[in-house]
């Protein structure tokens, strides 16, 4: 079975630096702690209310990706969104811009109250 995983690839030991945290694994991870927390949704969603600590990035803002060259890529990265669509999309693009280390809030704010 290894003999083939070699071969074509193993979908199950896929190493990936995104992990999806249960709300409470989120919760315990960034309470007391200074980390970069960004909540993706839009301005109007943030305002009626976000996580303490939270930074505001618009996902489908036209800036998104600019808006990360401050961000320390070595330093874990925690991202949510409103019911953990577009949260699941910006890691991704995080990954891409090379974020070493990435969690998503699983099912968003939604869930996390």
């Amino acid at each position: 079975m290894s003999f083939f995983a070699s071969l074509f690839g193993s979908t199950t030991s896929k190493n990936t630096v995104i992990k999806v945290l249960t709300p409470e694994e989120f919760k315990s991870k960034i309470e007391h702690r200074n980390v970069q927390l960004v909540d993706v949704r839009t301005p109007a969603e943030y305002k009626s209310g976000h996580l303490k600590g939270a930074i505001n990035i618009d996902f489908f803002s036209g800036k998104f990706k600019m808006s990360f060259n401050n961000f320390n890529k070595q330093k874990a990265i925690y991202v949510y969104c409103r019911s953990g669509s577009r949260s699941r999309q910006a890691a991704k693009r995080l990954e891409a811009l090379g974020f070493d280390e990435i969690y998503d809030l699983k099912g968003g704010i939604l869930k996390y109250r």
